[in-house]
């Protein structure tokens, strides 16, 4: 060390003789030190116990929340519904931190659509849908790819970039729709139109916007019958539409009243209003033969526009239709130009409520088909998109309808998930009949790897909050691997009970089911309600302003003008979504 200066030695005993000179101020200074001295050793020692204190917190946190996880997988394998709380999720800069289990459950998700998806690439690649057993490819709709285009967005919103990049270069050079082939209408719209689109609002590529606005003017002639409401088939490369014998000639609910959201889309993207009209037009007319209970049969005519004497179900050929009313009012902002799909969708639940009871012994609630003034106590799993629904729809109400349409769709949940937990294999059958004093039995037994259920427990887990729904959602998940999973893909069963397998990947296993699935374990801003709508496929659109005007009826049509909303960000789905507030 360097020795000091004599000059530093000079000054230090000047400053220590001027306080000599001044006691007071001498003390003032003592007091001082002595008082920052114990300042800094309290504040230290404060620190070392309150270091303490939150070890010996995290340790007993540890603790607890390992016997909540223990007494969380007991309860899932019971089937009991009960609410659980989750660990606490420790708030970062930009979001929250996701529950790991969370997190594992979505990957083996993805990871099980990435072994569809192969296995399709693999053996069925450019057709329609796989069978998997048979390890071909099959066209069950006019060879359109129907698993690609459905598989669009599945693959984009897991991630899976590469397969996505493929399959969109397919699409791109390889899709033709100029096929001497008779489409069904309605599985056209919902997956090729809407796979198509949801692809464009995702990734923004237009080929995509191209592609559906071709496949669209192909449909288009099949509303071109003397009442507006469409036929059900058409050929796409001549354009004759025409009804099958089986409906009497009649057109299906289901079918007329499920292209709503597609054609507005269309319509929307690109400014042209005529697949909005058409579309708007067929609801127009069933406005003027609806029932005061809002529950239409099952077959229209299209001539006349009159109903025919026939089924009122939820499940198969009516479903969708109820479902397309209420979202219709959502995907337009639920503006005073949609008010009166809301007002149509809310007499039907009011109708809904006339067609539920309950099983004895357990309670269980379910939909009934009726004919004429006659209940039958049946209810087909394709009715189990009902409690998503009634979820979804029940926020527009006032406090005291709302609590009564959401405590139906839990009702109606917990009977779904049971539909599962019934069988030997926990895969629900087609149907279920209720009979007297034995609650819930299988009718036609097989499953084909059907979405509907997980679809409302996604509903319900993001608009209640209840993990539970998660929990039976896994559950569900499990038993798909376990029975439906082979090495060249996954097959449906011929029988729930024996566990039989057929040998079909249909494609809405892709597109819905395991999409579904895979959202049931993402944060809720991951295609939040709040921006994106959901056709009957699980194909999300992008909520867009409705620049629309309603301006009357023109020779029985509706007349609307429109614009085309201008659009400067053309990758809609890259936008992070805002955090949903879970009540």
């Amino acid at each position: 060390m360097a020795p000091r200066s004599r000059s530093s030695n000079r000054w230090r005993f000047l400053q220590l003789a001027y306080y000599l000179k001044r006691p007071k101020r001498l003390a003032l200074l003592f007091i001082s030190f002595v008082s920052v001295s114990f300042i800094v050793w309290d504040r230290q020692t404060l620190t070392r116990e309150h270091e303490i204190e939150v070890s010996n917190l995290n340790e007993e946190l540890d603790r607890l929340q390992n016997q909540l996880q223990e007494l969380k997988n007991y309860l899932s394998n019971t089937g009991v519904n009960v609410d659980l709380i989750s660990k606490p999720k420790s708030p970062s800069k930009n979001s929250i931190q996701e529950d790991p289990i969370d997190i594992h459950r979505r990957e083996k998700v993805k990871e099980a659509m990435l072994h569809a998806w192969t296995s399709y690439e693999k053996y069925a690649w450019g057709h329609d849908e796989l069978q998997p057993q048979s390890k071909n490819g099959v066209d069950q709709f006019g060879g359109l790819g129907a698993t690609i285009v459905d598989s669009l967005d599945t693959l984009y919103i897991m991630g899976l970039h590469q397969q996505f990049q493929k399959a969109t270069e397919w699409v791109a050079n390889s899709l033709d729709f100029n096929k001497d082939y008779d489409a069904s209408v309605f599985e056209t719209t919902i997956r090729v139109v809407g796979g198509l689109l949801s692809a464009y609002d995702l990734s923004g590529n237009k080929v995509f916007l191209d592609k559906a606005r071709d496949i669209a003017d192909r449909l288009l002639p099949a509303w071109d019958t003397p009442s507006g409401i469409p036929y059900t088939t058409i050929n796409l490369a001549r354009g004759k539409a025409h009804n099958p014998g089986w409906t009497g000639g009649n057109s299906i609910l289901a079918d007329l009243g499920t292209e709503q959201l597609e054609f507005i889309a269309l319509s929307q993207r690109t400014g042209d209003p005529k697949y909005q009209k058409k579309v708007e037009n067929a609801i127009f007319q069933l406005k003027k033969i609806f029932p005061s209970d809002g529950l239409l049969p099952i077959y229209i005519n299209p001539h006349t526009g009159s109903k025919s004497h026939s089924q009122i179900t939820f499940g198969a050929m009516g479903d969708s239709f109820y479902e397309y009313l209420l979202k219709s009012w959502i995907q337009g902002n639920k503006t005073e130009a949609v008010q009166h799909y809301r007002k149509m969708w809310e007499t039907s639940m009011q109708g809904l409520l006339g067609l539920i009871r309950r099983s004895t012994p357990s309670s269980f609630a379910y939909i009934c088909e009726k004919t004429d003034d006659y209940l039958s106590d049946k209810m087909d799993e394709l009715a189990c998109f009902a409690p998503g629904m009634l979820a979804l729809g029940s926020s527009g109400y006032g406090p005291e309808d709302a609590e009564k349409f959401l405590s139906l769709a839990k009702e109606l949940a917990w009977t779904c998930y049971n539909f599962y937990q019934s069988t030997p294999t926990k895969l629900a059958g087609e149907n279920y009949y209720f009979h007297s004093g034995q609650d819930m039995t299988v009718g036609t037994s097989w499953n084909i790897l059907r979405p509907e259920t997980v679809e409302s427990l996604m509903y319900l887990w993001r608009l209640t909050g209840n993990k539970t729904y998660q929990e039976w959602g896994w559950n569900i998940f499990q038993a798909f691997e376990k029975n439906s999973r082979i090495e060249s893909g996954y097959v449906g069963l011929r029988d729930v009970n024996s566990g039989v397998k057929d040998d079909m990947m249909q494609s809405f296993f892709l597109a819905e089911t395991l999409k579904y699935l895979y959202l049931l374990f993402s944060p809720p801003s991951h295609i939040s309600f709040d921006e994106w709508v959901f056709n009957t496929e699980a194909h999300p659109l992008k909520i867009l302003p409705r620049t629309d005007t309603f301006t009357g009826f023109v020779n029985g049509e509706v007349s609307v003008s429109h614009e085309r909303p201008r659009r400067t960000d053309h990758s809609l789905g890259r936008k992070e979504g805002r955090e949903r507030i879970v009540h």
